[in-house]
């Protein structure tokens, strides 16, 4: 696409828009302004204007029904997590079986590690990103000392050279052959959150079944981003949160994936719920926990259903809209930020702007990470003031998410506009 930095190209893109639409279908803040441009999906999706109605199905249904809406209800509760695992299911590229919501992202990751992390006396490291979430990283910290093992030992990160933003992928292939012979997993993020790097996630575990470890990623950033087929791909497992690009509220409940082959091997140990006990003796309570097949054996409680009601009416909405149509926007909404931001650098070559994340479309999701040398927060705080509401972290890294389901064109016109009075040093409007 030949990229042009005017309001009328954008506001013309936004016309010829398949998915357009779909921004009608959520709440937009306005911050007490008349325009303000949402540009954090990838730490808080927007509100679904369905929300509200589904929640207040299930409201009315325990006023009427009290205990009974377990099986009464208009969306039983006993089984409502199954509304849910078919188009999750769809967004991950799993088989529903191999997928279930429950608890939260990092709670999650813990329950999984018990199965697969099990350390050996020389097989118990661990292969990761550099600079990854760092709930991720107490995740491993506290996992390998768990096990008995320093982290500062067990914990091998992989980070971008020097000068470079990103990490190379024959440095992350390289280290898991390197360290072939005392690796027990490897665990990254799909997307790591910092740079909006996409990894070669077939390939990287490919690598590590090589090796003979465990492929397990935290897909936080890449659920509802980019294209994923986690059983095609014979990744083990993975969990993700759906309060990001799966727009299902703050907190929200999250997701895990478990590979249909390690899904009826109940050899592996794993933390026993009676929500993953066989529910078909289930209320029998019986002593002698029998996990359910599938990646529901891993569940521990029942289903928290006013935050899954939310979730189902995100969900709905991705079924609606498909993954294959919101990637086509996505690559060319964030194609439009590159150019704009690019424009913005030859405008201002002593301003110090670059961009961290990789300029090959299948190398990122929705999400640009800007990197403005020599400014600090209070020009973030300018463009927020004037605005545009996008994510900050030190020194000046700027992080952007146009976000297909709701973002435009003009979205990203509009943030170019503020950028270019900031770095002019015209005050926010």
């Amino acid at each position: 696409m030949n990229y042009v930095a005017s309001r009328e190209f954008a506001l013309r893109q936004d016309e010829l828009d398949p998915l357009g639409s779909y921004r009608d279908k959520f709440h937009f803040p306005d911050f007490g302004r008349a325009h303000s441009v949402y540009l954090t999906g990838h730490s808080l999706g927007l509100q679904p204007r369905t929300a509200r109605e589904a929640i207040e199905i299930e409201l009315e249904d325990w006023a009427r029904f009290g205990v009974e809406g377990h099986f009464e209800g208009r969306n039983p509760w006993y089984s409502y997590h199954e509304l849910l695992s078919e188009p999750m299911a769809g967004i991950v590229g799993a088989k529903p079986s191999e997928v279930v919501c429950m608890n939260s992202l990092t709670t999650n990751l813990h329950l999984l590690f018990v199965s697969f992390y099990r350390p050996g006396d020389s097989r118990y490291k661990i292969i990761s990103e550099g600079r990854m979430f760092p709930s991720d990283r107490y995740l491993l910290e506290t996992q390998t000392r768990f096990h008995g093992h320093d982290p500062d030992d067990a914990i091998i990160e992989i980070s971008p050279r020097d000068g470079e933003g990103v990490i190379r992928e024959e440095d992350i292939l390289a280290a898991i052959d390197e360290h072939a012979s005392e690796l027990a997993l490897v665990f990254f993020g799909g997307v790591n959150y910092l740079t909006g790097q996409l990894f070669d996630m077939p390939k990287i575990t490919a690598a590590a079944h090589a090796a003979g470890a465990i492929a397990g990623f935290d897909l936080a950033h890449a659920a509802g981003n980019v294209p994923l087929s986690l059983h095609d791909w014979d990744i083990d497992f993975a969990a993700w949160c759906s309060y990001k690009y799966l727009n299902s509220g703050p907190g929200n409940v999250g997701a895990i994936f478990v590979h249909e082959k390690h899904g009826e091997n109940y050899d592996l140990p794993r933390f026993g719920g009676w929500w993953g006990h066989d529910k078909n003796t289930r209320f029998k309570m019986e002593s002698g926990f029998k996990p359910m097949p599938g990646a529901e054996g891993w569940q521990l409680s029942n289903a928290p259903i006013f935050g899954m009601a939310v979730m189902k009416s995100s969900l709905e909405i991705f079924t609606e809209a498909g993954i294959p149509a919101l990637r086509r926007k996505s690559e060319k909404l964030t194609g439009y930020l590159e150019f704009i931001i690019n424009e913005l650098a030859t405008e201002f070559p002593d301003a110090g702007i670059s961009i961290i994340t990789s300029s090959t479309p299948r190398e990122r999701g929705s999400q640009l990470s800007l990197n403005f040398t020599g400014h600090d927060r209070e020009f973030f705080d300018k463009m927020t003031a004037a605005g545009v509401i996008a994510d900050f972290r030190e020194p000046c890294i700027i992080r952007v998410a146009p976000v297909p389901l709701y973002n435009s064109f003009e979205d990203v016109y509009n943030c170019g506009e503020v950028l270019r009075q900031a770095l002019a040093g015209a005050p926010g409007e």
